[in-house]
């Protein structure tokens, strides 16, 4: 069993091409990547409005599009999209998720991955709160590594 983080992307973008990892400037996905690097999970991959699922370090390029804008049908292409690039790094029904999305991400990929398998440490949480969260997690992953 596998333990993968997935976090969303941001609509705070460089301007320019590069890593996947490097792309996304927000404060909320800094912090997420921050936290997924301290869980030391097997993998890490992040949900994009574009490119689906992102290894960190895939070439990329900016780009204005956002799941808050898609029409459901759009929305439910795109988690089909996503579950299919996941199938082919990770078993849905046995591997461990840690997902820090919001719930656009949330509605879209949840069906599809095992429910005793998922931990929704940001769910229903407002950006503010997310932050928060996120900040205290940290936090506490540090003084256990520290002891």
């Amino acid at each position: 069993m596998k333990t993968i983080v997935l976090i969303s992307c941001s609509s705070e973008k460089e301007s320019t091409a590069t890593t996947a990892e490097q792309l996304y400037t927000s404060s909320l996905f800094k912090k997420s990547l921050a936290c997924a690097k301290k869980l030391n999970p097997d993998a890490i991959y992040i949900l994009s409005d574009k490119y689906y699922l992102l290894k960190l370090e895939d070439k990329v390029e900016y780009y204005d599009i956002s799941i808050k804008d898609m029409s459901s049908q759009e929305k439910k292409a795109w988690g089909e999209e996503v579950i299919a690039k996941l199938k082919q790094v990770a078993d849905l029904k046995n591997d461990k998720f840690i997902i820090l999305a919001g719930e656009n991400y949330l509605k879209q990929i949840l069906p599809h991955i095992s429910s005793e398998n998922i931990e929704l440490p940001l769910k229903g949480q407002k950006r503010g709160v997310r932050l928060r969260t996120l900040n205290e997690e940290i936090n506490r992953l540090e003084r256990e590594s520290n002891k």
